[in-house]
């Protein structure tokens, strides 16, 4: 079995030959199994990535969402059973959305609801291509839950609430104007306070791609060519983070959070366990719980794929151990994360 020290020669060979960008982070306890680092934040500056830096998370960042609602739960503010008819203002929710669609059911992808950015290809929505959705919308629009709700207001149900397991963005748009709704406070500063700064995230933030903030990667897409430039994904995500995807976070920021998760630090042993508990079958040896996909081991986790942007984050409770994987860059997981779980 390969040790950590080989994963970290392997991590350095694909850095050499610019196939890592980005932050590996292996965490046992108080102990560092493996910490690398490869490749540029900014390829225009010869910004080297370095354990600080904070990285685009895409749908990882639904985990914090999840746990932003059940800050909520634990403070009497909403239900998971309540429908959100009951909790959301017909104009902060889809028209065609069912009347029986509960807190529980969006945050275990089980609502059916239509989705802004399908991702079943043999539905008639599928969005092949994120950045296409922006091409002649405004990216820079695109800053609160409500902003999102034209493109999916009319959206088809898939399937019944309750019925089967359909990944939905829209329904962790959702569920960030639900955590609007009944704090009184837009999304970003109410999750920040609830669970960013609470687990101890100092690092991490929903951070806007027109400001300047130091350390934080620049999201690369993949070039048309070898002599190609490199392009950003400046215009291809929407400019600031929201329910669905978009935060910010360095590796260890993401072990903190997770184990906040699995010792109930954050919102209690019961919350905890309803978060990573099993809701909904997903595929064999696979579940949803709520923002977290959960595994056989009882490892829990989410990963995240956005323009220019690759990320996964891992816990296993068993074993108090944490993997982080973040890139600014596409096509790089396949290889990069194999070799991390090799040494297990």
């Amino acid at each position: 079995m390969p040790t950590w020290d080989d994963v970290a020669d392997g991590l350095a060979r694909l850095a050499d030959e610019d196939r890592f960008t980005g932050s590996v982070l292996v965490a046992q306890g108080d102990r560092t199994l493996l910490e690398s680092c490869g490749g540029l934040a900014c390829r225009a500056a010869a910004t080297p990535i370095h354990p600080g830096t904070r990285f685009g998370l895409a749908s990882l960042s639904k985990a914090f969402t999840a746990a932003a609602v059940l800050t909520c739960v634990r403070d009497g503010l909403v239900g998971v059973e309540d429908r959100v008819e009951d909790v959301l203002p017909a104009s902060r929710r889809p028209r065609t959305m069912s009347p029986e669609v509960t807190v529980h059911h969006l945050l275990s992808h089980t609502s059916g609801i239509g989705d802004y950015a399908e991702e079943d290809e043999d539905l008639p929505g599928y969005v092949e291509d994120y950045a296409a959705l922006w091409r002649n919308r405004p990216m820079y629009r695109m800053e609160r839950p409500d902003d999102f709700l034209p493109l999916y207001t009319e959206a088809a149900p898939t399937a019944q609430p309750g019925a089967e397991f359909h990944y939905s963005n829209a329904g962790f748009v959702l569920l960030a104007a639900v955590v609007e709704e009944v704090t009184g406070r837009e999304f970003v500063p109410a999750v920040t306070e609830r669970v960013l700064r609470p687990t101890g995230m100092v690092s991490s933030g929903y951070f806007r791609s027109d400001e300047a903030v130091p350390d934080v990667a620049v999201g690369y897409l993949p070039r048309t060519g070898s002599e190609a430039p490199w392009r950003s994904n400046t215009f291809s995500i929407p400019v600031i983070g929201g329910g669905d995807g978009g935060a910010h976070a360095t590796a260890r920021d993401l072990d903190r959070f997770l184990r906040a998760i699995a010792h109930g630090d954050l919102l209690g042993g019961d919350l905890s366990t309803q978060m990573r508990s099993r809701h909904v079958p997903v595929a064999d040896g696979l579940w949803y719980g709520y923002g977290l996909y959960v595994r056989a081991d009882r490892g829990f986790g989410h990963d995240g794929g956005d323009p220019g942007i690759e990320t996964v984050a891992r816990h296993l409770p068993d074993r108090d151990l944490t993997l982080v994987a973040l890139c600014n860059g596409e096509g790089q997981l396949a290889e990069l994360w194999p070799l991390v779980l090799s040494a297990l």
